[in-house]
């Protein structure tokens, strides 16, 4: 049975910094795409970056430039780094990964087989 489980959320002022972790029990951490999504109170889950098995990585527009999703070897971890934080990336963060495709490319939410439970970031103004 396969464990996703986020850690690293809090709160912070906007224009500080997060690092986000997501741990995995039952899976081989990064062999397929994963992905970090937040959901915000619209109740919307967005994905805010993505990493292919092959290293590549996706970031949503509203991230590019203020976020990194790297995995961590010594950790073992998929990592999100998030520096410059916004009012507006606030919400609960959850790291997904995909069953079986190494590939990210035009994944939604409902591509993702396994999830973690969420950690919350809020970032006040």
């Amino acid at each position: 049975q396969v464990q996703l489980v986020e850690s690293g959320g809090g709160s912070v002022q906007a224009g500080g910094s997060l690092t986000l972790s997501c741990a995995a029990d039952g899976y081989t951490l990064g062999s397929t795409c994963m992905g970090w999504f937040r959901q915000t109170s619209t109740n919307e889950r967005e994905g805010v970056a993505f990493r292919h098995a092959y290293r590549l990585t996706l970031y949503a527009d509203s991230v590019k430039g203020r976020f990194t999703v790297f995995k961590d070897n010594k950790k073992n971890t998929l990592d999100l780094q998030m520096n410059s934080l916004k009012p507006e990336d606030t919400g609960m963060y959850y790291c997904a990964a995909h069953r079986w495709s190494e590939s990210c490319t035009d994944m939604t939410p409902a591509d993702f087989t396994y999830w973690g439970q969420g950690t919350q970031v809020t970032v006040s103004s």
